[in-house]
C-alpha cells in the first residue's frame, strides 16, 4: 500500500508532500542522467511538521522520507513515488534505510553533542539512496545550543540532504530555524478516521476501535494503545475516577499520591526492561567480567557514570510523560462535564462513564468546571518547570476540590 495510507485525515498535507516527492524524484533523475533539472520545484531542503499530539507529525515525516527514497520502476511510467512496496520505501518506513536517520529521544532534551553528530552525517552524500534524509521527531527538545548548531546545517545544506523536523508548534522551534523551513501544519484526525485505521491496519474490533478513538479524541498512538493494552485501559479508568474521590483534603492528597506513584511505577518498569540490558552491554564493551560485581577496567568510571545519568533522565521523562497522559485524560473528563453543563451538541468522549459525568455536572456550574480545567493546565505548566511532581499534583487536586 502507498506510504501515505497511515497519514490519517491529512489530505492537504499529503497532496503537498506527494507533489514535492515528484519534483524531488525528477530532480535526482536529472542529476543522474546529466540533463537539465526542472525549472520550478516544490521540493526544498528543510521541512517543519507541526501539529497537536497524535496528529501524525512523525508519520508524515517518515512517509515523506520513504517517498524520497522510492525506487519503484513504475516511476518511469508516470507512477507516484511512495509505492510502499519497494526496498527504498520499506526500509525507510521501518527505520533501517542507510540514508534515512530517524532521531527521537527518550530524554528531556537533545544536546549539542548529539546534534553535532547529526550535522556531520548530514554533510555526507547518499550511500545507496536518492537523498540523505534526517528525521528529527523531537525538534522541540533541542536545547538552545543544539538549535544553534542545527541552524548552520539548515542554512547551508549539502546538495542532496533533506531535514525533516517535527514539533508541536512553531513556537517550539527557534525562529531562525523555522524561518528556513517549509512549514506544514497537521490537524487532529477525525475520530471516525482513526477508528477506521485501527480496524483496517491493526485488526481491532470495530466497537473497540470506536471507543478507543472517541476516548482519545483522535490521538492515533494513544487510541491504538488503549485498544490493545489492558493495563492502559485500567490506568485510564483509575484516572477518570479521581474527580469522584476528592471530597475532602485527605482524599485529595491520597489521589495525588496514587497518581504520582503510578507514574513512578511506569518509569520503574521501563528502567527494569532497558537499564539492565544497557548496563550489561556497556560493561561487556568496556571489557568487564560477567556479573554485576565484577571489576571494571581502569578509566571507565566516567563512561559508566554518563550512562547512569542518561538512565536517570530517561526515568524522569517517562514519569512526566505518564503524568501528562493522565492529566490529558482528566482534561477530557472535565471537557465532557462542561459540554453537558452547556447543553452542547459536541460528542462526549467518555460516554462509557456518562453517570459519573452527569453527577459532577449537576453538582457544579460551568464556571467551576473551567477553573478546574485551568488547574490541570497549571499543573502541566508546573511539571514543565521541574516542580516536584507530588507538589504539583497535590496543588491540582486541592484546586479541583475547590472548583
Amino acid at each position: 500500500m502507498p506510504v501515505w495510507d497511515d497519514l490519517v485525515g491529512q489530505e492537504r498535507v499529503q497532496t503537498q508532500l506527494a507533489a514535492a516527492a515528484r519534483d524531488a524524484d525528477a530532480l535526482v533523475t536529472a542529476i543522474t542522467d546529466g540533463t537539465a533539472p526542472p525549472a520550478a520545484s516544490k521540493m526544498t531542503h528543510a521541512w517543519l511538521f507541526t501539529g497537536p499530539p497524535g496528529s501524525g507529525r512523525a508519520t508524515a515525516a517518515r512517509a515523506f522520507a520513504a517517498a524520497l527514497q522510492c525506487t519503484s520502476p513504475d516511476r518511469a511510467l508516470g507512477g507516484e513515488p511512495g509505492c510502499g512496496f519497494c526496498d527504498g520505501c520499506h526500509t525507510s518506513i521501518i527505520g533501517t534505510h542507510s540514508d534515512v536517520q530517524i532521531v527521537r529521544t527518550d530524554l528531556l532534551s537533545i544536546g549539542v553533542k548529539e546534534t553535532r553528530d547529526l550535522v556531520r552525517r548530514a554533510q555526507l552524500s547518499p550511500a545507496v539512496g536518492r537523498w540523505q534524509v534526517i528525521v528529527l521527531e523531537d525538534a522541540d527538545r533541542l536545547t538552545e545550543g543544539a538549535g544553534n548548531v542545527l541552524l548552520k546545517a539548515v542554512e547551508e545544506p549539502a546538495p542532496r540532504t533533506v531535514w525533516l523536523l517535527c514539533a508541536p508548534s512553531l513556537e517550539d522551534v527557534l525562529p531562525t530555524i523555522r524561518s528556513r523551513c517549509r512549514h506544514l501544519t497537521l490537524r487532529t484526525p477525525p475520530v471516525e478516521a482513526v477508528a477506521d485505521l485501527l480496524v483496517r491496519r491493526d485488526g481491532i474490533e470495530p466497537a473497540v476501535a470506536a471507543v478507543a478513538a472517541r476516548a482519545t479524541q483522535g490521538h492515533i498512538d494513544r487510541a491504538r494503545r488503549l485498544a490493545t493494552d489492558e493495563t492502559a485501559r485500567a490506568r485510564r479508568a483509575a484516572v477518570l475516577k479521581l474527580p469522584l474521590r476528592i471530597d475532602d483534603v485527605g482524599g485529595c492528597l491520597k489521589a495525588a499520591q496514587e497518581l504520582v506513584d503510578a507514574a513512578g511505577e511506569d518509569a520503574k518498569q521501563v528502567a527494569e526492561e532497558v537499564d539492565t540490558k544497557e548496563t550489561e552491554e556497556l560493561r561487556a564493551a568496556l571489557g568487564a567480567g560477567a556479573g554485576a560485581g565484577s571489576r571494571m577496567p581502569r578509566g571507565t568510571a566516567g563512561v559508566m557514570k554518563e550512562l547512569e545519568d542518561r538512565q536517570k533522565r530517561r526515568r524522569t521523562r517517562t514519569q512526566r510523560d505518564t503524568l501528562d497522559l493522565a492529566l490529558t485524560d482528566l482534561t477530557g473528563f472535565y471537557r465532557d462535564v462542561l459540554a453537558l453543563q452547556l447543553g452542547s451538541s459536541v460528542a462526549i468522549a467518555n460516554e462509557e462513564i456518562r453517570p459519573d459525568l452527569d453527577r459532577i455536572a449537576r453538582a457544579s456550574g460551568p464556571e467551576r468546571t473551567l477553573r478546574r480545567i485551568e488547574a490541570i493546565i497549571a499543573c502541566r505548566d508546573a511539571l514543565d518547570r521541574n516542580v516536584a511532581p507530588l507538589l504539583a499534583v497535590e496543588a491540582m487536586t486541592m484546586s479541583l476540590r475547590a472548583g
